[in-house]
């Protein structure tokens, strides 16, 4: 019973969101909330919500002092070399934003952190985006397949996990799985390469033919919306797709959002840039090794960044008001999010949904037992969390796969095919960030990215096979 109510729960969590019925926060909170009263343990459920809030505590300030670190970042002008570099390499060119997008979430992915790899990707794409009227499903999508390829990095989490679980060492796993990741990566691209192709078609390209021009068109990509300058690009709806989603150029909050990039916006510290650099290097640094933990370091990183840069404290205030929408809705995912996993998980919904697809494995199928872990890594690496999977579910499946004589390696290696899908799963605090600062229903990436994050996935799983790692 516990199993059947678990997947009807997250059906019909998924097809609320996806149906726009319900915000997802109010389905995150709402429908574990009924189905915990369904199971008879609705007396638990202050139980649930406090031990789930608990866990996922550290990640909300991490992502909360994240935020206003790279908010402050992009304010003071960081990030504007690394937008004035793409806009040359796509001059205005659909396919070769997506593709550059595709490149910078995984070169920024090397930092093993996702939320890291989201705020600084559509920080820098959205402006791009948005005056070229594209699909910023097409950027969220992108970004956050390519991330999950480059999550699997040992400081990323899964393959720490996976070797903590099965006492093996990170990089036995990992570095046999490089040229299967190689090929997952490489079909990100080709995906990239695919729908920016099915952008230009769309929307045309804007040829820049020098380098005077290059810089006129970065004024007015980079710029304020509302500056003088070219009409707003045509929006044209794709012929009864689902994958398209246009986002009016209307509103003040999008107009604002373009003006974060003003190359004259008055939040500038062009003298200070060396000191952000080095700044964000050694905080990127610090929690590579693990010197402290990472909401400690983001705490402490950010109010050095605003003491620093803006000594006033009115312009300390601003600077965090201004934050503040993007700080509210992602914490506050996270903590919907907290409701969601902790029924879940105290109800004992979850292990028992791992002990049904476990035991529904034919027994003829137990000489194939790392394929058969690759493809449940994409579905229960999407409905439960990594430590879930990789502490619960990869040890039962590993001595299965031990009796039928195939080694805890190869099932390690198996379990970390489902990444690509799993950074697009509801449970996972990063997505938030991402389709939050990309101003994307979640509904929306959800519909758009599962197909291509599950055949990134098989690809990557038919390689590992090829090449005899998995």
């Amino acid at each position: 019973m516990l199993t059947i109510l678990g997947f009807a729960m997250i059906a019909t969590f998924l097809v609320l969101i996806m149906t726009k019925k319900m915000s997802p926060i109010a389905a995150l909170v709402l429908i574990p909330a009924l189905f915990c009263v369904a199971v008879g343990k609705g007396a638990h459920l202050g139980d649930y919500v406090i031990d789930g809030v608990s866990s996922l505590a550290p990640t909300a300030a991490m992502l909360m002092f994240a935020i206003v670190y790279f908010g402050v970042m992009i304010d003071v002008g960081l990030f504007d070399p690394v937008v004035r570099a793409i806009l040359r390499f796509c001059k205005a060119d659909p396919m070769r934003v997506v593709v550059g997008t595709a490149v910078l979430a995984a070169i920024v992915s090397l930092d093993g952190d996702g939320s890291t790899t989201f705020m600084i990707t559509v920080s820098a794409m959205y402006p791009l985006y948005k005056r070229l009227g594209m699909s910023l499903v097409v950027m969220t999508g992108v970004a956050a397949m390519a991330n999950g390829v480059m999550n699997t990095v040992p400081w990323g989490g899964p393959t720490a996990r996976a070797a903590t679980a099965l006492k093996l060492d990170a990089a036995d796993i990992f570095v046999p799985m490089i040229p299967a990741l190689l090929v997952g990566l490489l079909g990100v691209l080709g995906l990239a390469y695919v729908l920016g192709l099915r952008e230009r078609r769309r929307l045309g390209a804007l040829r820049i033919e020098d380098e005077e021009s290059v810089g006129a068109k970065e004024a007015v990509l980079v710029g304020a919306g509302a500056a003088a300058g070219p009409a707003r690009p045509r929006k044209r709806p794709v012929g009864g797709g689902t994958d398209h989603v246009d986002r009016a150029d209307s509103g003040d909050d999008d107009e604002d959002l373009l003006k974060g990039l003003d190359p004259d916006r008055p939040t500038l510290r062009p003298r200070l840039y060396w000191f952000n650099a080095l700044l964000t290097g050694v905080l990127l640094t610090a929690m590579i090794l693990e010197l402290l933990p990472i909401p400690v370091l983001f705490l402490l990183g950010a109010a050095l960044a605003l003491s620093v840069n803006y000594p006033r404290l009115p312009d300390q205030k601003a600077r965090i008001a201004a934050h503040a929408d993007n700080v509210l809705n992602v914490s506050g995912m996270v903590f919907a999010a907290a409701v969601f996993t902790g029924v879940l998980q105290g109800t004992g919904m979850v292990d028992h949904m791992a002990g049904w697809l476990v035991d529904t494995v034919p027994e003829g199928l137990g000489p194939h037992m790392a394929l058969v872990t690759g493809v449940l890594s994409l579905p229960l690496t999407y409905f439960m969390s990594n430590d879930g999977f990789y502490f619960g579910v990869l040890p039962v499946l590993a001595e299965a796969g031990v009796a039928h004589g195939v080694t805890p390696l190869e099932m390690a290696r198996a379990s970390l095919v489902g990444q690509p899908l799993h950074m697009s799963s509801p449970l996972v605090p990063a997505v938030y960030v991402l389709v939050g600062m990309a101003r994307v229903e979640f509904g929306d990436h959800t519909r758009f990215v599962v197909k291509w994050a599950a055949l990134t996935c098989l690809l990557i799983l038919a390689a590992g096979i090829l090449f005899g790692t998995i």
